[in-house]
């Protein structure tokens, strides 16, 4: 799997506690049409797929569950953070390996900012970590 600094949200990063991604993915401000007074709308989501990989690279241990959502917003500081998706994995998936079931960026990816939020449910896990990206291609083996 091929990934970006650009486009990374998570590197091998530790999951302990409730906690955004270490990387935000800016992607920068719409521009405007020659003669039109506002900018253009944004949605990254339709159109051709961007594939985005999220999978577990340590096994977790004690949590029950855990809950990845894409979050975007208008600012970098995620104020008034809008969660586009989320997907929540029991403890018995979070193994080594697993990638979650999220294959693209979904459609309501429509402001500049963009990022993973990580919510842990149950016992605070002493071991798990995640890497997450946007990636050219998925790798299916």
């Amino acid at each position: 799997m091929i990934f970006s600094k650009n486009l990374t949200f998570s590197e091998d990063q530790e999951i302990t506690a409730n906690t955004a991604s270490t990387n935000v993915v800016d992607l920068g401000a719409p521009g405007t049409v020659q003669g039109a007074t506002t900018a253009l709308t944004r949605d990254i989501g339709p159109g051709r797929p961007l594939n985005l990989l999220i999978q577990v690279t340590e096994t977790f241990d004690n949590l029950t569950s855990l809950k990845v959502s894409i979050q975007v917003d208008d600012n970098d500081s995620f104020s008034s953070a809008k969660t586009v998706q989320e997907v929540d994995v029991t403890l018995a998936s979070l193994a080594a390996g697993y990638k979650f079931p999220v294959n693209y960026v979904p459609h309501g990816t429509d402001e500049r900012y963009l990022r993973l939020y990580y919510t842990v449910t149950g016992t605070t896990p002493g071991a798990g970590k995640v890497t997450a990206g946007i990636t050219h291609g998925a790798q299916t083996s």
